[in-house]
């Protein structure tokens, strides 16, 4: 019997469930997904209630790399760290909510000012206190740094999902911080056993 935390959200469950949670989930544009800022998109969901949702957009890079958009905020690397690999990342567009602010998806532990624990795994932190650890070389080495974050009000989400907007599945860390961007779509849909190659624009209506 499938697991179901691997397969989309039945619409029923999702219209009815007011407590629905879909926190550490994947949201995964489906194909009918016109939205030009949500088409191809991986979105891991950070907060879901019944006031609404926030997550982050997980495989759409800007043109940044971390170690600019810490000198673009006056954070210079702490002589003698090490961070080479963490300042080649590529910052992500998270999404068109205050889109010239950072938002820090990390693994845990960390001890900072303003952190959201999402996960046993995967934690939110969006003050500055993270990206100065990062300068000093004592910051998270498992990160994803974005600009902007993607919201939803009272039961927006609910009824893009029903109307196949979304696909949900819940969250593989490793997908936001070990694999390449470019590979972050396919490796979600994977977790649902789908082959994104042949999903229809209308899947969900079966």
């Amino acid at each position: 019997m499938a697991d179901p935390a691997t397969n989309p959200i039945p619409h029923s469950e999702t219209v009815a469930d007011h407590n629905l949670n879909l926190s550490d989930h994947f949201l995964i544009a489906m194909p009918s997904m016109l939205d030009p800022m949500f088409g191809g998109t991986v979105v891991y969901l950070c907060e879901h209630n019944t006031d609404g949702a926030l997550g982050m957009i997980v495989n759409k890079p800007t043109d940044i790399m971390l170690d600019e958009l810490l000198e673009r905020i006056d954070l210079e690397p702490e002589a003698g760290a090490d961070w080479t690999a963490i300042g080649s990342k590529r910052v992500m567009f998270g999404g068109p909510v205050q889109a010239e602010r950072g938002f820090v998806l990390h693994a845990i532990p960390g001890d900072f000012s303003s952190t959201l624990e999402v996960s046993s795994q995967v934690a939110l932190t969006n003050s500055r206190d993270i990206l100065e650890a990062v300068a000093k070389g004592r910051g998270p080495e498992r990160l994803l740094v974005t600009l902007g974050c993607s919201s939803w009000s009272a039961g927006q989400l609910e009824q893009e999902i029903t109307n196949n907007g979304w696909l949900t599945v819940r969250a593989d860390p490793s997908i936001i911080f070990d694999l390449p961007v470019e590979q972050r779509f396919v490796a979600a849909m994977k977790l649902l056993g789908i082959d994104p190659m042949m999903l229809a624009g209308e899947a969900g209506h079966a």
